[in-house]
């Protein structure tokens, strides 16, 4: 199965998985708006993979 996946697309998930981790601690630890702004890249990191993986397949 993870022979579907490119080395960027394991690599932007991995990026966006240490993200939502790193979110995590800093909530718990206290720190929620910038646990909040981290939480946010999660998304984005995600979409901008979905983008290269469009713009590939043209």
């Amino acid at each position: 199965m993870l022979k579907k996946f490119s080395i960027t697309d394991k690599l932007l998930f991995i990026a966006a998985l240490l993200s939502l981790i790193y979110s995590e601690v800093l909530f718990f630890n206290g720190d929620k708006l910038d646990a909040a702004f981290m939480g946010i890249w999660v998304p984005s990191i995600l979409a901008f993979g979905i983008y290269l993986k469009l713009i590939k397949s043209k």
